[in-house]
């Protein structure tokens, strides 16, 4: 009966056996066939969304759409011409793989807000395009080829307010989505009061004789407007544009007045901040002169130190600066100026020396201001740059007062804008400094002269959307990687 049993349970324990080897093979049967499913579920899936994206793109057969107000013989020429393609970097050769060894996945870093974020970062001017297709490949560019994090948009409240109360978000609806999209952060630069706001009897010319609104109030609501629609697209706000001159600051009575303007910028950061915290104030960058005509024009120097006795450094979490660079290398002060060799054709910082022509001197004369006054707040200089004509034969006349660009080289522009961010970064008193620019040249079809052809000397892509050198300079740069830290 022993060895019965005996043989009975050794009948059963291989009997089990062999039914737990067939449920294993089972299991793995439909595990497998789970797997691929998935697997070419997940392809399809892929497949379909990158194809959907390519297909927003208008690069698909490696054309550019025309810029804006071209002439037709520009846009012939500009939808003819390849869009600048850059050849992917060399490949390593395969090496054998390592064994894979599972390991627990590290927690995802948090992004480090913008207020947060003291260290120096670099962004780019980009002029805005009414079909969103086209602003879609300035974006990516910024992104994605030059590696930046920040890009500066100006919007002209004459333009998009035009009746008390009826704004068009329809510029700002496309721009912002894409760019919030593509994870940049964004510093709107908010000039220009409509003319229904303006003094009474203030001069009122577009772009010759702009100015504040007489009541802060209609700012206030249009900047409540803005911030609400779009909360969490916006990091950071410049209040005005050049305010020490009479272009952006046309009043009635005339008067380049600080402390007026130290008013409007109160009411905007107040507005600003009850609304989101998190948005960046900054001051209207300055424009760099040694001028004092009353009624037109203040000394830069001398309206800083207006700006500061009026209280300005309470409603700012950064100050703002400008300084296009005209034909004097940025290492070099005002009052030891070497001769170029060439020597400049462009004679101004030799036989009028002044500060306004050096970017070192301007920077650090607004920096030793500001601790002076016992305050530690950075710059934020919201505008920057070299500009060249080398390649611009041919293409229209600078206008006078412009001459400076015809004595910069492209290899002058590429390094004079190096020197500059490294002595940004050195400094520590730059908080973000903005390049100008990416794409007016671009957008103008690369002819000079006008309000916008004044600015094609200074655009970093150069004629048939090749990069001029600068370019590569600022890719190599790679803010984008650059780990940021909250301070």
């Amino acid at each position: 009966m022993s060895s019965f049993r005996e043989t009975m349970n050794i009948s059963v324990l291989r009997q089990r056996q062999q039914m737990h080897r067939r449920q294993v093979r089972y299991f793995a049967m439909v595990w497998t066939g789970i797997t691929l499913l998935l697997g070419a579920a997940t392809f399809i899936a892929v497949y379909a969304a990158t194809g959907a994206l390519a297909a927003e793109l208008p690069v698909s057969n490696g054309i550019l759409p025309p810029p804006v107000n071209a002439s037709s013989a520009v846009v012939a020429q500009i939808t003819a011409t390849p869009f600048p393609t850059f050849p992917p970097p060399e490949q390593p050769t395969p090496q054998p793989q390592p064994p894979i060894i599972v390991v627990a996945t590290p927690a995802v870093q948090p992004t480090v807000p913008p207020i947060l974020d003291l260290d120096f970062d670099l962004g780019i001017a980009v002029q805005k395009n009414p079909d969103p297709n086209v602003y879609a490949l300035w974006v990516e560019m910024v992104r994605d080829q030059l590696r930046l994090n920040w890009v500066k948009s100006q919007v002209v409240w004459r333009d998009t307010e035009r009746v008390k109360g009826q704004i068009d978000w329809s510029e700002l609806d496309a721009s912002l989505t894409l760019l919030s999209k593509a994870g940049l952060k964004v510093l709107l630069s908010i000039t220009k009061a409509p003319d229904w706001a303006r003094d009474p009897g203030a001069r009122i010319v577009a772009d010759v004789h702009d100015g504040p609104p007489a009541n802060p109030q209609d700012f206030a609501d249009f900047l409540s407007a803005l911030v609400r629609r779009y909360q969490g697209k916006i990091h950071a706000i410049e209040v005005w544009n050049e305010v020490n001159i009479d272009r952006e600051w046309t009043t009635n009575p005339p008067a380049i007045d600080a402390r007026r303007y130290v008013q409007l910028l109160q009411v905007a950061y107040n507005t600003i901040k009850s609304i989101d915290p998190s948005i960046i104030v900054v001051s209207a960058g300055l424009a760099p002169t040694g001028a004092n005509i009353p009624g037109a024009v203040t000394d830069d120097f001398i309206y800083m130190d207006q700006l500061i006795a009026a209280g300005m450094l309470n409603f700012v979490d950064c100050v703002g600066a400008h300084h296009n660079g005209l034909n004097v290398p940025p290492n070099q002060d005002w009052n030891n100026l070497p001769e170029r060799n060439p020597p400049a054709r462009f004679r101004g910082p030799w036989e009028n020396p002044h500060h306004s022509w050096s970017f070192k001197s301007t920077l650090e004369g607004y920096a030793n201001r500001i601790r002076a006054a016992g305050s530690n707040k950075k710059l934020c200089v919201t505008e920057f740059g070299w500009p060249s004509v080398e390649d611009l034969q041919g293409r229209g006349q600078l206008r006078d007062g412009f001459g400076f660009a015809a004595d910069n080289t492209l290899q002058d522009q590429a390094n004079f804008t190096v020197q500059a961010i490294e002595l940004m970064q050195q400094w520590g008193f730059v908080r973000l400094a903005i390049l100008w620019n990416l794409n007016y040249g671009a957008q103008a079809g690369w002819n000079l002269g006008g309000a916008v052809g004044d600015n094609v000397p200074w655009s970093i892509l150069g004629p048939n959307f090749q990069p001029r050198p600068v370019w590569q300079r600022i890719v190599d740069m790679d803010f984008r990687s650059r780990p940021r830290r909250a301070q």
